[in-house]
């Protein structure tokens, strides 16, 4: 696109754009001649994804501004009159919810006015919730649909726009491409009431604190043990950092009633959409939660939790034989998976045929706990709105087995059937829980999942992202993604690949007997996997919603009488699968 495309399109910008400061921060590289800048925010449209948007801020239509939200709200508006369905008092209406960063509250805001413009009655928060809320929420008022203004843990620079539907759940098939389509028939066509118009004609509501008690008691309802919590709650401390985020408020409520003694971050607990105390306001980053862990050193803490900034991730760390050791999300899982099941168990409420949910990416001992309970496991793709598909399906079926948790390898965690999404808050409160009781019983947290390893194996994932950014990053993604089906590795960390699962082709081939077989267990998407003659499973996933690529590598061996052999024997692995996943997107780098 030459500079003369790039400058109408800009101008054309400017006349669309409702917000002044977006408006001129447009006019101002207009006026400096910066083509750089200028071409990155216009060579193309943000792309609305299966999920929403997710870019930078800013003016422009490659960036994320009150423009493009009314724009996708549009489309979405136009979806939900043709194809939605009507809540119980006979209208069309959607929930919205909104986190801590820049421009947020602005863009819930727009996103109300223009479905009020189309006839559907708006929901919206008065101040910030966390994502499962939403989800808690649009399900608790019989909407038609639900939007999350979010970029859950990016960088500050970020921000994002999350659709779900009337079941709670993010846009799924047959929803979601039918969405993408009305939003690109939108172009200039955009119509947003007036604040005062929406609230007068009742198409403007804001939900008040009722919603948050009933979301708080739908919460403590998944408790296992809940006379556990009632006796001694008192006696474990928690220290706790929401980043700058959401998930303070309810946090503190749901285990400050359950009499649990909760010490919040003083730096991190206020919301801030600069992040000014983290890198990454991701709680699968050491430091992240390094504020946490050392306010937890101070306290004594029994167990050290954040939260990101829409409260639907997870992370903690717990005392280890010398200092607080970060649990990963597949280590998490695990432990809340034998937590759930043999605490069901035990007190007789496991249900007769229970259900797992979890991801193609997610470690397989999750898998082999909830065996061990009778459970059956469903694998889906990555994202939460895979696993409340299957969730949908067991409630279509009543003779079939009972939903009791699903996770992936992404502190994602979700407990009981009140959200569809993954949601930190139960996700805090039978955490809590599950160290309270270990402790009860004479062990720690770690002392546990030692147990689980010697029982059922030892396994150790690890992951890797790349960004690839500017115009050229989704094709060096593309390109990388190519080569590995056109010429895959044989051989990774030297050891023999054995097959490849090729999800969007929906095949597998196993490169011993030289043939492909039929493999349509799972809807089409961009993944491979690598399955390795040793149980090892790599594989590779470009995001949808950012210009990354994301490799994950699990590795296994027997434990049993030999914990710290294997531990050694899974590491000295993963280091050289390691090292050829860096090669190879080395290899992408310079091409």
């Amino acid at each position: 696109m030459d500079r003369e495309q790039i400058k109408q399109r800009a101008q054309q910008y400017i006349e669309l754009e409702t917000d002044e400061a977006f408006r001129n921060g447009v006019r101002d590289l207009l006026g400096a001649e910066d083509w750089d800048e200028l071409s990155d925010r216009f060579y193309t449209d943000l792309e609305f994804g299966t999920g929403g948007l997710r870019g930078v801020i800013g003016g422009g239509y490659n960036r994320m501004n009150p423009f493009m939200i009314g724009r996708a709200t549009q489309g979405l508006a136009q979806y939900v009159l043709r194809a939605g369905t009507p809540g119980p008092d006979g209208r069309y209406s959607a929930v919205i919810a909104h986190d801590s960063r820049r421009y947020s509250d602005t863009f819930a805001l727009q996103a109300a006015l223009v479905l009020a413009g189309n006839g559907i009655k708006a929901y919206l928060f008065p101040s910030l919730r966390p994502t499962p809320e939403l989800s808690f929420a649009l399900r608790k008022l019989g909407a038609s649909a639900g939007i999350v203004v979010t970029a859950s843990h990016n960088p500050p620079e970020y921000n994002g726009y999350k659709v779900y539907w009337n079941d709670g759940s993010q846009v799924v098939a047959p929803h979601d491409t039918a969405i993408i389509e009305e939003v690109q028939s939108v172009t200039t066509d955009i119509r947003a009431s007036e604040k005062k118009e929406a609230l007068s004609a009742d198409l403007l509501e804001y939900l008040g604190s009722d919603m948050d008690d009933a979301y708080i008691e739908a919460t403590k309802s998944v408790s296992v043990r809940p006379e556990l919590l009632q006796q001694q709650g008192g006696s474990v401390k928690v220290v706790y950092t929401p980043l700058h985020g959401t998930g303070a408020p309810l946090v503190e409520r749901v285990l400050g009633e359950l009499g649990v003694n909760v010490v919040t971050v003083p730096e991190q607990r206020e919301p801030d959409g600069e992040f000014p105390t983290v890198e990454f306001p991701n709680p699968e980053e050491a430091s992240a939660m390094e504020m946490a862990v050392n306010l937890g050193r101070k306290e004594k803490a029994d167990i050290v939790m954040g939260t990101d900034p829409d409260a639907d991730r997870l992370g903690i760390a717990v005392p280890g034989a010398k200092d607080y050791e970060l649990v990963t999300g597949n280590q998490l899982g695990v432990l809340l998976v034998d937590y759930m099941f043999s605490g069901l168990w035990e007190i007789g409420a496991l249900p007769e045929k229970p259900a797992f949910v979890t991801t193609i990416v997610t470690t397989d001992l999750q898998r082999k706990v909830a065996a061990h309970y009778g459970a059956t496991t469903y694998i889906t793709l990555t994202g939460f709105k895979h696993i409340a598909g299957v969730m949908r399906e067991l409630e279509q079926d009543p003779g079939g087995p009972t939903y009791v948790m699903g996770d992936e390898e992404s502190y994602g965690y979700l407990i009981g059937t009140h959200v569809r999404d993954k949601d930190a808050i139960s996700a805090v409160l039978m955490t809590t829980e599950m160290a309270l009781y270990h402790v009860s019983q004479g062990k720690s947290v770690l002392d546990r999942l030692d147990e689980i390893y010697e029982q059922y194996g030892y396994f150790e994932e690890i992951q890797i992202s790349k960004y690839f950014r500017g115009q050229s990053g989704k094709q060096v993604m593309a390109d990388l993604m190519k080569e590995l089906r056109g010429d895959p590795p044989t051989e990774i960390g030297g050891i023999d690949v054995e097959r490849i699962r090729d999800v969007q082709n929906g095949t597998l081939y196993d490169l011993r007997r030289g043939e492909y077989v039929e493999d349509i267990s799972l809807p089409s998407s961009n993944v491979l996997q690598f399955f390795l003659s040793d149980e090892s499973v790599v594989s590779a996933r470009p995001s949808g919603t950012e210009p990354k690529i994301k490799f994950y590598a699990s590795c296994t061996a027997e434990a049993r009488g030999r914990l710290e052999a294997a531990k050694h024997e899974v590491a000295r692995k993963l280091q050289a699968i390691e090292g050829d996943l860096n090669a190879i997107i080395a290899r992408a780098e310079s091409t």
